[in-house]
């Protein structure tokens, strides 16, 4: 077999791209940490904090939802279907995230301080559901993880020649490296790299096949093509056999089981629930709204592309090369040559990194939080659990190749995989969902509806697919009609017992319970928590987010194609070049979200990187300021340790520069604590740097002293003093002679070993 590509390509692929995004994504995460003054703790690792704004969530949520199914099963159904599959794949996968953005906001209203929505049920219902929706968590994640690197290996493969098997192992190579350092920061950050990148790749497709490209003759050849596919190969079901319609039987079927399914892969998948954790409460409902509707442009302008490119360039392919994706490479291979070959393998290859890397932590989150922290070490630390989830980073990660291999060897392709999923997770979404929305849904009717919904799905898949062919086999149960009938059954079931089973119980559950028993271990964590806990603001963003939501699904799956399919309406030239146009348009519109507003939202902490304003080690640092307008002229270092002569070196500095404009002062304060004890457990560390940040707050600096920075550090003083004043490139050291060590030397010994050791001039003031 020919490949269009060398294995040199594929290699490079997986292990030089993989490795550069790695060593991108570490370094942005090393800056954050360094000149950005955050602190890595266990709440960090998980939660990024919990300050992540609109832009970048909506940026993650595309990333994250874009797998390789996304970019290789929107063509495949094109192809089957015509524009219709297109279609019903963008349309049938964007409005859970939408719809999920009332899930994000109940979320921050009813259970601010979660880290995953299992530890939540955990409150709510009790151990043993929590031990249900555990599994199906973990299942979720499990399903997710093989399909990325069953589609990544098998396009690798297909278009390189590299050994499959070989592929699937190295794929997860460069997602473990910077998961295990950077945690969720670091997932969010590859995700924006990411999508931005994929967003850049399907606006250069539509140009060049549509507007630049000789082969298809522009927007006029390809409905030429189209219908004279149309005319040779009739699609079966659709109005007149036209590939040029949404009056598809097939394509709404697969839309239907489209919708089903991906409820479950969206409500009970943990990585969508941590970017609701991360998500600052007023970015919760945009993030996920805006991540929806940019993210239906993805599937909708690349399938209306490539998908209808490759039935108008008579591509042809086995049909198991249509069951593993191939339609989208292999026709980018055939218009664009190498150069669409290798932008395919590309945006697959990073989409499967990105959305892989959030599998890992949602995985790592739920072993560490679900099981370590809840069932074998309750009174763990922060640096236990960080422990522990790098350890299951690592062995998840490690097992990743299996699992794409496992269902490859089975026989399972990546349309039957992607079709199964709603059987198999779909009973656990209203469950979960009643969880934060109602009050009287209790533990055994939540169990009831996961257990016998899922009971109820498999069964009737599989009674479908023997009463349709007689047997049970790979093939039988692959097809459409057992699919649709079990995924409706799973979901359709659950929702019936859940609703009823509440209906009948006059329990109510007190929703502060789950405020009262969720414990975050970092104070400042809690605090910023507690401030942004604006019930006012949650109340209107949560009525937003469901007029929103119900308006936009309404709109994408009854408004817009109902009449397109009940007419029967075939598409004109003048109608198809508007259909074209409009996908083209909100994949540039979904750019401009993805690319764009994380940048404007994070302008000011991309100047201060840029200025180097701040130091260059803040892992331990508490950072404050007064920030005056100008360019200060001079910079002065002034360590503090709240003795008298430290306070009046501050004080005479001050007289000294007055008559200087824009002076600024940097007051040190470092908690002297021995070098080998440094790995102090997080929670006595930023007890002591909240300490001494209030000793420097407590030092009353005039008004006009110009632009004040407030830094804490912990270690050695004058070896903190030596460090600061060269990262910080400050123009003098100005500190007392002696300090709170109260010797009758000359000079104390801090002040002394400063002399000796740094390179910036030092002023003693007494």
């Amino acid at each position: 077999m020919e490949f269009v590509l060398s294995p040199t390509i594929g290699y490079v692929v997986l292990i030089g791209v993989g490795l550069a995004m790695a060593a991108v994504v570490t370094m942005m995460v090393k800056v954050e940490t360094k000149w950005l003054g955050t602190r890595k703790t266990s709440e960090w690792f998980y939660t990024a904090g919990r300050t992540i704004k609109t832009g970048l969530i909506a940026a993650s949520i595309v990333s994250a939802w874009t797998w390789a199914a996304t970019l290789l099963q929107s063509s495949t159904v094109t192809f089957e279907f015509g524009m219709a599959g297109a279609f019903w794949y963008a349309a049938g996968a964007s409005i859970q995230v939408v719809l999920f953005s009332i899930i994000a906001i109940e979320l921050k209203r009813k259970a601010p301080m979660t880290h995953t929505f299992p530890e939540m049920i955990y409150v709510r219902y009790g151990k043993h559901p929590h031990k249900v929706f555990l599994f199906f968590a973990l299942l979720t994640n499990t399903i997710v993880t093989a399909m990325l690197v069953l589609g990544g290996a098998a396009v690798v493969n297909s278009l390189t020649g590299v050994d499959i098997t070989l592929a699937a192992f190295l794929l997860p190579v460069g997602i473990v490296a910077y998961t295990v350092f950077g945690g969720l920061k670091a997932t969010f950050f590859a995700e924006y790299i990411n999508a931005g990148f994929i967003f850049v790749v399907v606006l250069i497709f539509v140009l060049a096949i549509y507007f630049t490209g000789p082969t298809i003759g522009g927007i006029p050849g390809m409905y030429d093509k189209l219908t004279e596919a149309a005319l040779l190969n009739p699609v079966e079901g659709n109005v007149a056999g036209s590939f040029l319609t949404l009056a598809s039987a097939g394509a709404l079927v697969f839309g239907i089981i489209n919708i089903v399914g991906n409820f479950g892969t969206v409500f009970v998948d943990q990585s969508y629930w941590q970017r609701a954790i991360a998500a600052r409460p007023k970015s919760a409902t945009g993030g996920f709204i805006l991540g929806g509707l940019a993210w239906f442009a993805i599937p909708f302008a690349l399938a209306t592309t490539l998908g209808l490119a490759a039935v108008a360039s008579g591509v042809i392919l086995t049909e198991d090369q249509v069951g593993q994706g191939l339609v989208a490479p292999t026709t980018a291979s055939v218009l664009m040559g190498d150069v669409g070959a290798i932008l395919i393998l590309t945006i697959i290859f990073t989409a499967v990194t990105a959305a892989g890397s959030s599998q890992l932590v949602s995985v790592s989150s739920l072993v560490t939080y679900d099981v370590y922290r809840t069932y074998m070490k309750p009174s763990a630390t922060g640096r236990q659990l960080i422990r522990v989830s790098r350890y299951t980073i690592l062995l998840f990660g490690m097992g990743m190749g299996l699992l794409g291999l496992a269902l490859l060897h089975i026989g399972l392709s990546l349309q039957y995989v992607y079709l199964l999923m709603g059987i198999l997770i779909g009973s656990a979404v209203a469950p979960i969902a009643m969880s934060l929305l109602w009050s009287r849904t209790g533990p055994h009717t939540a169990i009831s509806g996961a257990i016998v919904g899922l009971v109820a799905g498999v069964a009737v898949w599989l009674a479908s697919a023997y009463a349709i062919h007689g047997e049970i086999t790979v093939l039988a149960t692959g097809d459409t009609i057992p699919m649709l009938a079990g995924n409706i059954s799973s979901i359709s079931t659950s929702l019936v017992i859940c609703v009823a089973g509440s209906m009948l119980t006059r329990n109510r559950f007190d929703f502060q319970m789950l405020r009262q028993k969720i414990v975050v271990l970092d104070e400042k964590m809690r605090s910023i928590i507690d401030r942004d806990a604006d019930e006012n603001m949650l109340r209107r963003a949560s009525t937003i987010s469901k007029r929103i939501g119900l308006a936009a699904t309404m709109t994408v799956v009854v408004v817009w194609p109902a009449p397109l399919f009940l007419s029967g309406y075939v598409f004109t030239l003048s109608s198809f070049t508007v259909w074209v146009w409009l996908a083209a348009l909100w994949a540039v519109a979904g750019a401009i979200v993805v690319i764009v507003l994380p940048l404007f939202e994070a302008r000011r902490s991309i100047w201060h990187v840029i200025s180097h304003t701040d130091s260059e080690d803040h892992n331990d640092v508490i950072y404050d300021q007064d920030t005056v307008m100008g360019t200060p002229s001079i910079s002065v270092l002034v360590p503090i340790d709240g003795s008298i002569q430290s306070l009046r070196a501050m004080s005479k500095m001050h007289n000294l520069l007055q008559e200087m404009a824009g002076v600024r002062l940097y007051l040190l304060y470092v908690i002297e604590w021995p070098e080998e004890n440094k790995e102090t457990d997080e929670n006595i560390m930023h007890q002591m740097q909240k300490e001494g940040y209030l000793v420097l707050q407590s030092v009353v600096v005039p008004r006009e002293a110009g632009d004040v920075h407030r830094i804490v550090k912990v270690g050695d003083p004058s070896t903190r003093i030596v460090e600061m004043a060269e990262s910080l490139h400050v123009d003098m050291i100005a500190m007392g002679r002696r300090g709170l060590g109260g010797t009758d030397d000359t000079l104390g010994h801090v002040t002394q070993n400063v002399i000796r050791t740094t390179r910036q001039p030092v002023i003693l003031l007494d």
